[in-house]
């Protein structure tokens, strides 16, 4: 494992609130209109990856001559989503953590997508999350350590049918050996109650969703 750290920004709600979190050693991937959205705020992205079927010509030619590595596909004949991707680029250069930006938006189909990504950066052993103006998604099947973001609420949700052996400490509503069950909304809006918070999982994968409203 390395200790490379990737932001992915692809095309869905993006800020310039969002661009606080770029490090000076971050590895940066654009995903279609989010390599857009870097150039036009004066980042250069690392690789910039997609189809480019959502700009114009003359902004997929910026985007061309201000990335330091593009890989375009044809908008047709794919399997994958631009965010997909890059996520598979981020996952090839063996990155210590992964965070997408812009993952979410007015497309449901397309959030939910990438939230299922999450189970990929499990898969690796890597860390992955999906990060927007108000709200900070992880996936943890066993422990997960919840740090004080800013944000109100820390709601838990099953992404498997069951998860079982679940521990909270440093929450507001603490749990012990507990069980949920997808389409139960019993770990909806819990809170910190400490700078930080652990999440212990024995069994199955559980959406950890730190949100606000404002």
């Amino acid at each position: 494992m390395g200790d490379k750290r990737i932001l992915i920004f692809t095309g869905g709600n993006l800020s310039l609130q969002l661009l606080e979190v770029i490090q000076d050693n971050d590895y940066i991937i654009g995903a279609d209109r989010g390599a857009l959205f870097l150039i036009d705020n004066g980042i250069i992205p690392h690789i910039s990856v997609g189809d480019f079927d959502s700009v114009t010509p003359e902004q997929l030619e910026q985007v061309t001559l201000n990335s330091r590595k593009m890989v375009k596909c044809d908008p047709v004949n794919k399997d994958l989503t631009d965010t997909e991707l890059a996520f598979d680029t981020a996952l090839e250069l063996n990155p210590s953590e992964i965070i997408l930006l812009g993952g979410t938006g007015t497309r449901i189909d397309h959030t939910l997508a990438n939230i299922h990504m999450l189970l990929r950066g499990v898969q690796h052993h890597v860390r992955c999350s999906i990060l927007d103006e108000h709200n900070f998604i992880t996936l943890t099947g066993s422990t997960c350590v919840v740090e004080d973001l800013g944000f109100t609420y820390v709601s838990l949700l099953p992404l498997t049918p069951e998860v079982t052996g679940i521990d909270l400490e440093g929450f507001q509503y603490p749990l012990h050996n507990a069980t949920l069950k997808l389409g139960q909304s019993l770990g909806i809006s819990n809170r910190l109650s400490a700078k930080r918070g652990t999440v212990k999982v024995e069994g199955g994968l559980l959406l950890i969703i730190q949100s606000k409203d404002k």
